[in-house]
């Protein structure tokens, strides 16, 4: 293959897929940060609500919890290549509650202590969570990122015109998103509290991005003075 031709095609790639870069610069620093937040937890508040302690401990709802890696994933590539606008939606969507978590557990850090000291059955999908619990300690948990990032994922999918008449993978991400944050609770992994201020900030930025749109509203109306 020619070399010359070689570099201007990944260069016509690297511009057609450009705005792929902040979201990975942003989880680069995300992903670092969370760690550095992980190391070490001795002193942090305790996070706990009456109604956490009438949740029972329910070991198969490990399937939703972590599919949840791969929902979210698949739904911010999907935008990534088909609806540039969507995509930005759902990164400012995704990436300012994310934002919002870091700084929390940066200045709050909290945690809980609702984890069963023994798994009350043995199976297959007791000892996946088992697996999760060793390497996911239960600290730095509000507002839960699974709650607020399968909602942003969710909101994302209703409000993409490519899938509009797709009323099965609407109902789908529905099912999952719903399952995703039940299994937060029934895993254990987080206070009802982590889940309802979840829910809050995702209305919140549900109003900010998709209902007032402040995000592409001003340049749709900067282009429509400019033809005008």
């Amino acid at each position: 293959m020619n070399p010359v031709a070689t570099v201007k095609k990944k260069k016509n790639l690297l511009a057609k897929y450009k705005h792929a870069i902040p979201l990975l610069i942003f989880m680069a620093i995300y992903m670092t940060w969370f760690a550095w937040l992980e190391q070490d937890v001795t002193k942090f508040r305790v996070i706990h609500v009456a109604l956490d302690d009438h949740i029972p401990f329910c070991e198969v709802f490990i399937i939703p919890y972590l599919l949840w890696f791969l929902y979210v994933a698949v739904v911010v590539v999907f935008l990534m290549f088909r609806n540039k606008q969507d995509y930005y939606k759902c990164c400012v969507f995704l990436m300012t509650g994310m934002t919002v978590f870091l700084i929390v557990s940066t200045l709050w850090p909290n945690g809980h202590q609702l984890r069963p000291m023994t798994m009350p059955r043995d199976n297959i999908f007791s000892s996946m969570v088992a697996a999760l619990w060793r390497t996911d300690t239960p600290t730095n948990l509000w507002p839960s990122i699974h709650v607020y990032n399968s909602l942003g994922a969710h909101f994302a999918v209703l409000h993409n015109k490519e899938l509009a008449g797709r009323k099965w993978i609407r109902t789908a991400s529905l099912v999952l998103a719903v399952s995703i944050i039940l299994s937060t609770m029934f895993l254990k992994q987080h206070s009802v509290f982590d889940v309802v201020t979840a829910l809050i900030l995702a209305g919140v930025m549900y109003i900010v991005v998709y209902r007032r749109d402040w995000l592409t509203a001003p340049r749709a109306q900067q282009r429509a003075a400019q033809n005008n």
